[in-house]
């Protein structure tokens, strides 16, 4: 068995891979430039790390999943914008950017951050989280360690859950993000950890979390609010 601490470099590496890049300052490293790192660099880590990966599949038709989603993924587009509203404004907003700086970002966030943020946060910290908690229930001694060495997120049932896997996923999903976006990253991480346990699958989660990325690089750039971006 792989167990979860062996599992954390290949969960972690695409995720930390993409913010490293989008770390480096940008007289460094343009956005153009930066992206387009960022969409060779992240795919060749998946790849070398997906045959550790737990399926994306669920019990349903990955058609019906991918359907499911991207509804699912308008929705989310909503929630996101009506509660980051009220924390920016148009001044908040940089100058708009280039056509092939925007397309590259969309392409980033609608092609590559949905599939290494939902194997982050909904296949391994949320798991991982569940299990730790059925370890502490069954009042084992160390129930971290009994997880993490013991116990391995692949063989967590789809759809399983916890209120504690919930809550620390979604911490760890709004961490990610500024904190201006903190409310709005609360309430889509509990919207796609709905979607996890109702739909069993990744599938539907990955879908959601891409349409809605790329509906809202669509909407900033047709309205010219890149504030929302």
């Amino acid at each position: 068995m792989i167990t979860n601490r062996q599992l954390i470099l290949p969960y972690a590496a695409p995720y930390f891979a993409y913010v490293g890049i989008a770390g480096i300052p940008t007289e460094y490293l343009p956005h153009e430039f930066s992206y387009i790192l960022r969409l060779i660099a992240v795919p060749l880590i998946l790849c070398w790390t997906w045959r550790w990966y737990c399926p994306l599949r669920g019990p349903y038709s990955p058609l019906a999943s991918i359907l499911f989603g991207a509804g699912a993924g308008l929705i989310g587009l909503i929630i996101w914008i009506a509660l980051l509203a009220p924390f920016v404004s148009p001044g908040d907003s940089t100058h708009p950017w280039s056509f092939n700086a925007f397309l590259l970002r969309m392409l980033s966030a609608g092609l590559l951050v949905p599939v290494f943020e939902e194997l982050m946060m909904r296949g391994f910290v949320f798991r991982l989280a569940l299990q730790w908690g059925q370890a502490r229930k069954h009042n084992e001694k160390y129930p971290f360690h009994i997880a993490l060495d013991e116990r391995s997120i692949n063989d967590v049932e789809p759809g399983k859950w916890s209120w504690s896997a919930v809550t620390l996923s979604t911490v760890v999903f709004a961490s990610g993000h500024s904190m201006q976006e903190w409310p709005a990253a609360v309430a889509y991480g509990l919207f796609m950890a709905l979607l996890w346990i109702h739909k069993k699958d990744l599938i539907t989660c990955i879908a959601a979390h891409a349409v809605t990325n790329i509906a809202l690089a669509f909407y900033v750039f047709s309205t010219g609010k890149w504030h929302y971006w």
